[in-house]
């Protein structure tokens, strides 16, 4: 007796349905058949031959995971009656959620490999803040989207984060007056530059709050309100020396100041760009 063979038809790659078909077979002993994916189905002729080709086959079964209406109520009619037994993964499965979501869906095939790929780009950016954050390796400077700079504790790591999470890359220098900064920080575009600056009584608040955390002296020079004033102030210099924007951030929560950073980056790139 010949094998079943299983039609995978998608418009999109048709994993899904595959997976699902393989799972079923697997629960009948091992039972071999022939698999033959459609991927991509965006066309009635392309039903048409698909449920013609599974006709001359002497058992077969339509499995599909077809977004579109039209594609869909077709594929299934003219399978039932072609006596081919047709499994619909989507259809009763958007109804459902129709339900509980109460609204329409979208109808857009791919959206969950679209959102695979955005999962792992954030993923990708996430660990490239990891790696370039706090100045760790400045080879980064130049394959990010964004360089924050700034004296110690002035946001850069968390807005770092923040930005990482919406896809883009972002490396961060910190600015002490005693190391000079990276040679490599000089030759990033100045449209990807971005200087954080905050008032002195306010970044006193919070060094002391962070040295009294780790159980510090609070009245070490990293502290000190002349220390910090030395260490703006070089900071200042330097976003001089680049020509870079300055956000202030005192009082200001990460999500405020990441989107002021995206705000400057799209004005950047459209200057860049001719955009006036």
């Amino acid at each position: 007796m010949a094998e079943p063979v299983v039609f995978i038809v998608s418009d999109s790659l048709g994993e899904t349905a595959e997976l699902v078909a393989r799972a079923a077979a697997s629960q009948f002993n091992g039972h071999r058949a022939t698999f033959y994916r459609f991927p991509y189905v965006d066309r009635m002729e392309t039903v048409d031959e698909i449920v013609e080709r599974a006709r001359r086959e002497q058992r077969s079964l339509i499995v599909h995971t077809l977004i579109l209406e039209d594609l869909r109520r077709a594929l299934n009619e003219k399978a039932e009656a072609a006596g081919i037994p047709v499994v619909d993964i989507m259809g009763p499965m958007m109804a459902a959620w129709m339900r509980v979501a109460e609204r329409p869906p979208r109808l857009q095939p791919g959206l969950r490999h679209r959102l695979d790929e955005e999962y792992f780009r954030r993923v990708e950016a996430v660990e490239f803040a990891v790696k370039y954050d706090d100045g760790k390796d400045p080879r980064g400077l130049l394959q990010a989207d964004i360089v924050l700079l700034g004296v110690s504790r002035t946001s850069k790591t968390p807005v770092s984060m923040y930005l990482a999470h919406r896809m883009y890359k972002v490396a961060n220098v910190p600015l002490i007056p005693e190391v000079e900064p990276p040679p490599e920080l000089y030759k990033v575009p100045r449209n990807r530059l971005v200087g954080l600056i905050i008032r002195p009584d306010a970044l006193q608040r919070i060094r002391r709050e962070r040295l009294k955390a780790i159980g510090l002296d609070e009245d070490s020079s990293y502290g000190s309100l002349q220390r910090i004033q030395e260490e703006l102030a070089y900071a200042q210099r330097i976003f001089r020396e680049l020509g870079c924007p300055v956000i202030d951030v005192t009082n200001k929560a990460v999500e405020e100041t990441a989107n002021t950073v995206l705000q400057i980056l799209a004005k950047g790139e459209r200057h860049e760009h001719g955009d006036r």
